[in-house]
């Protein structure tokens, strides 16, 4: 029978769940030559490793992801289409094209090109040139593409990150986290299927020219397919990565990393190292119930049920210290209807939080008597003052 820790006066109240402990071993035994990582599983959330994550470093060709994040939007809503050609302008050439000798899809000066074309030269190619079309067909210049790169990023969940440009090349206001990179690439492939399969193609050939796709591993066999790759002088060899196998998918950032082939290495070292070692447990079931919240202006409390099975990706052979804890944002109001989310689950491996799930009411809460709801007030008043 579990027990409940009820937090009434706090604006984020915890509720404490015991669970199941196991002996306090390292769960993060892996240990990756990379100065920052972050690797989740895709279908449930779990964290199955952490480096510094929420570091900010400069973007480099990573910040190609949230680029075609922005034209997969458009496609989508259908404010642009693959059939649709852009200008390639001087800035375009000279920038990102066979003048800047950086990565460039070979985009011919005053030519134009089809949308579909120049996403395969964004993300096979990693073209600066491909990405400045984009931009400036769709908002006129970078700079004002780059402004709503980070608004939309701001959107889809990314906290930390800023935008100075559509290709990553070097700007000391653009910044990312790994954290925010798993999160966009996840984003993506959840969000836009039918374009995410750009990200697999191992060639494509432009104004003649064939290039290979540089991101590694997509030719190994081993289910990698995507996302893309990165270099600064600042922060070394980058990586955002996914692979699946056996119906398993995961999401990985990595960066810090001293050349392309230990980047490789690395990539494969964490990915084929989580997919071997985590096996899920079941914590709780659809239905059970959590802990109980006091509802402001309502007659008591009502019971936070789990409104899935929620399980989590541990260590097959040896795990850290499991903790769970119901956070719920007070005062919550009456009334509240039965199957209304209310909070969620947090539960941490270690010192790490690793996963989290929704929470709902389990019945209703109408509003209290007159008698109740001035109960509420003091304790609003009383908690304003201290």
């Amino acid at each position: 029978m579990r027990t409940h820790l009820k937090l009434s006066f706090f604006v984020l109240a915890l509720l404490a769940i015991p669970v199941v402990f196991c002996p306090q071993l390292s769960a993060q035994e892996f240990q990756t030559k990379a100065k920052q990582a972050y690797l989740i599983d895709a279908r449930t959330g779990t964290v199955l490793f952490a480096k510094n994550e929420d570091e900010q470093i400069p973007p480099a060709s990573l910040a190609k992801i949230m680029t075609m994040e922005m034209v997969f939007n458009a496609l989508q809503k259908g404010e642009l289409s693959l059939e649709d050609t852009f200008k390639v302008s001087e800035n375009a050439w000279r920038t990102g094209g066979a003048p800047s000798r950086t990565s460039t899809m070979f985009a011919a000066l005053k030519s134009e090109i089809r949308v579909e074309d120049l996403i395969r030269g964004a993300i096979v190619h990693s073209g600066n040139d491909s990405c400045i079309i984009l931009a400036e067909g769709m908002a006129g210049d970078e700079a004002t593409f780059a402004s709503h790169m980070t608004a939309r990023a701001g959107e889809i969940g990314l906290k930390s990150s800023v935008f100075a440009n559509s290709t990553g090349l070097p700007d000391e206001k653009a910044r990312v986290t790994m954290r925010d990179l798993v999160t966009l690439s996840k984003h993506i492939f959840d969000t836009y299927p039918e374009y995410y399969k750009y990200y697999s193609e191992t060639e494509f050939t432009w104004n003649k020219i064939r290039q290979l796709n540089r991101a590694p591993l997509l030719t190994a066999g081993i289910g990698v397919d995507g996302l893309k790759t990165g270099f600064t002088e600042e922060s070394g060899y980058a990586i955002a990565s996914s692979i699946e196998q056996n119906g398993q998918r995961l999401f990985l950032a990595m960066s810090g990393l001293a050349t392309k082939k230990q980047r490789q290495e690395e990539t494969r070292r964490i990915l084929l190292w989580a997919l071997e070692n985590f096996k899920s447990k079941l914590l709780f079931k659809k239905g059970e119930n959590l802990g109980t919240a006091s509802v402001y202006g309502g007659a008591g409390e009502i019971d936070l049920i789990a409104g899935q099975d929620v399980d989590i990706l541990l260590p097959a052979n040896n795990t850290e210290r499991l903790k769970a804890r119901v956070a719920y944002k007070w005062p919550l109001a009456a009334p509240v209807k039965a199957g209304d989310e209310v909070g969620e689950v947090r539960i941490w491996v270690g010192e790490t939080l690793s996963r989290t799930a929704p929470v709902f009411a389990k019945s209703d809460m109408e509003k209290g008597e007159f008698h109740d709801r001035a109960w509420d007030a003091f304790k609003e008043l009383l908690l304003f003052w201290l």
